[in-house]
């Protein structure tokens, strides 16, 4: 496993390599990581790792300072996996060497979700993944369906962009069926405890989803349950369709969406 700390050992070090597996993270290495990285190493002959927590995707500054980091503690997991080539680390400065690229905006119709609550996140995001593809030139790139919005923004900005293909993969869960995630780190055994409850009552309200004609209202009731059940504040609870995102009211190609905060730590899913 070689580090590349700059953008010059990184074109030095991948220049015989055209068959690239990419997996963008901002460190706090779990087992969903490493699942993108064992599927990485099925469809292509070398993989790569970065880590680099974007502080332009965070609309909130005190998110941002606590976001978990541990470099020495991630290197030890992914050297310990021995299915990584290369480990990216750039310093702001590699990522944003060039200040003049256009500024990225979110049309009115993907302004939802995440989007509508997280003012400037996925400018951030896009922007960050844009500048990524471009200094490391991946054939394919994985990413997790737990960040489903993040997903679908990306895949349809590089794919139209860069002969690279964003490769979806399933959600990783705890055996508490807690979707996997950086953020995790922030929560204690009680917090943890009512997420693997709230992820139970998304389960039931699928299931009953498809007998229900007014979806809206009996999203906004189960909301309201949710929220006054497990004390928790609530951005959204949605069913969409997976195709486009547009709001759906049949359970077949479509997730229930939620976003939630848990200890002031927010969280989403989506099943």
């Amino acid at each position: 496993m070689k580090i590349l700390l700059n953008n010059t050992s990184l074109i030095e070090s991948l220049r015989p390599f055209n068959d690239l597996g990419f997996v963008p993270t901002m460190g706090g290495i779990h087992k969903g990581h490493l699942s993108l990285i064992n599927k990485s190493n099925k469809f292509c002959k070398k993989t790569i790792v970065s880590i680099f927590i974007n502080p332009k995707q965070f609309n909130n500054k005190r998110d941002l300072k606590s976001y978990p980091r541990n470099i020495k503690k991630d290197l030890k997991i992914l050297k310990k996996s021995k299915k990584v080539d290369f480990v990216y680390l750039p310093k702001f400065n590699d990522i944003y060497q060039n200040k003049k690229k256009p500024k990225i905006k979110l049309i009115k119709k993907d302004k939802i979700l995440c989007a509508k609550f997280r003012k400037g996140h996925f400018e951030g995001v896009l922007d960050v993944m844009n500048r990524l593809t471009k200094i490391v030139n991946p054939r394919k790139i994985f990413m997790g369906e737990k960040d489903f919005q993040q997903l679908y923004l990306v895949k349809k900005l590089l794919e139209k962009n860069y002969k690279t293909k964003v490769i979806p993969c399933k959600t990783i869960r705890d055996n508490n069926k807690v979707a996997l995630s950086s953020r995790n780190y922030l929560l204690n055994k009680y917090n943890l405890a009512t997420a693997a409850n709230v992820f139970k009552k998304l389960q039931n309200i699928k299931k009953k989803i498809t007998n229900n004609k007014n979806i809206s209202n009996f999203l906004r009731f189960e909301k309201n349950k949710l929220r006054n059940n497990y004390k928790i504040k609530i951005d959204y609870l949605e069913l969409r369709n997976i195709n486009n995102l547009k709001p759906s009211n049949k359970k077949k190609n479509s997730r229930l969406f939620i976003a939630y905060y848990l200890n002031n730590v927010r969280l989403i899913d989506n099943i």
